[in-house]
């Protein structure tokens, strides 16, 4: 079978996931630990995630059934005790605001490239090496991704303009002619250019697993998610996950504001499917040493994102298309799932209609936050990145 069951073939009896207790590692620490693996867990409890007393409910529900450790993936000696007797480590830990990474460059590099190096240095000098590293990619690598031109063919836009975004031109142009082009699954041979500071330190990451796990002889693999969402998504982080933003905003009796002319797409992946595609990752040698994209295959528009929360809430919060952009922003995305489906014999199970409905069970669970979403818009807005 294609998972861990207390210690596997592979022989993963013991896991390190750092950035475990947010809402991606969690549900693979809770996981992990029915299928009978030890779990360990480090995480520094970021505030923007976890709020200011660092008891989130993603933080809370994996405290007793995991071995956890408060402390930063920056810091060498916290992850050398971290890493100690692992059999493997799910790197998570990162900050994750494509907008805010726009502005807040030297934190996202130094968390995301600075933390995978001093994790790497670790594992690279243990004396016993780890049975696999996975590292959490995104879909960010791509940029816009794939696209088809029909005059040339398959193409990789690069970065939308300014002066056409401010014109009301939202569509993505070919390369190579300047015509419009219509977006296709990228696979993952695409070109690597990402348009964000968050993206550059996505690739940062992969690219220095890679390498570092075929010089120092240990397996590695990397996933490139597409946008995760489900149950115990933070819904107070106001830069990361449109749908709590959404949730947040309708919730809270406000309008919903969408960005460009709503039409832009990408690709949501329920959480248990991306938990899945970790855990075969970690068990089946077929994922050592390589990069597989993580999603559904299936493009849903942002309109429909927020009209979709909208019914299901039962509110009547108006969703305002108001025409503005952010700077890094790409267009559209989604994956070709060709081969984690031949490698990993991994297919989604949620499709976005069942997993919004079990999204939006939970959250009517939860107390409602404080819609801080216009913070940073104005935050953006104040750097000319929100226009």
């Amino acid at each position: 079978m294609n998972q861990l069951d207390g210690k596997s073939n592979s022989g993963i009896g013991r896991v390190l996931i750092t950035g475990g207790a947010g809402f991606i590692g969690s549900h693979l620490a809770q996981s992990l630990v029915d299928r009978g693996i030890t779990v360990t867990v480090l995480d520094n409890l970021s505030q923007q995630v976890h709020g200011a007393d660092g008891r989130s409910s993603t933080a809370e529900a994996i405290r007793d059934c995991t071995r956890f450790l408060q402390g930063d993936v920056r810091d060498r000696q916290v992850v050398e005790e971290a890493c100690a007797d692992q059999d493997a480590v799910v790197h998570l830990a990162a900050e994750t605001g494509t907008g805010q990474s726009m502005y807040e460059i030297e934190r996202y590099v130094d968390v995301n490239v600075r933390g995978t190096s001093v994790v790497l240095d670790v594992l690279s000098a243990a004396k016993k090496k780890v049975r696999k590293l996975v590292v959490a990619s995104s879909r960010a690598v791509y940029g816009e991704g794939s696209y088809r031109c029909d005059e040339h063919g398959i193409v990789y836009p690069e970065s939308r303009r300014d002066e056409d975004l401010a014109a009301g031109d939202f569509e993505v142009k070919c390369p190579t002619c300047g015509e419009n082009v219509v977006c296709v699954p990228t696979d993952e041979t695409a070109k690597l250019h990402p348009s964000s500071v968050y993206g550059i330190t996505k690739l940062s990451q992969e690219q220095l697993v890679m390498a570092t796990g075929l010089a120092a002889g240990f397996p590695v693999t990397a996933l490139r998610y597409q946008n995760v969402y489900g149950p115990g998504q933070s819904l107070s982080n106001p830069y990361t996950g449109i749908l709590a933003i959404f949730s947040t905003r309708i919730l809270n009796g406000n309008d919903v504001q969408i960005f460009e002319d709503g039409t832009e797409s990408r690709d949501f992946v329920f959480v248990k499917d991306v938990v899945e595609a970790t855990v075969r990752a970690l068990e089946n040698p077929a994922a050592d040493h390589e990069i597989f994209g993580v999603g559904t295959g299936e493009p849903t528009s942002v309109v429909t994102v927020a009209e979709t929360l909208r019914d299901a809430y039962e509110r009547d919060s108006t969703i305002a298309v108001n025409g503005r952009y952010r700077l890094g922003d790409i267009r559209h995305n989604y994956a070709d799932m060709t081969k984690i489906q031949s490698k990993l014999d991994f297919r989604p199970q949620w499709n976005f209609r069942r997993g919004i409905a079990e999204f939006v069970a939970w959250v009517q669970g939860q107390s409602v936050p404080e819609d801080v979403s216009n913070r940073s818009l104005a935050e953006m807005a104040a750097k000319g990145l929100y226009k």
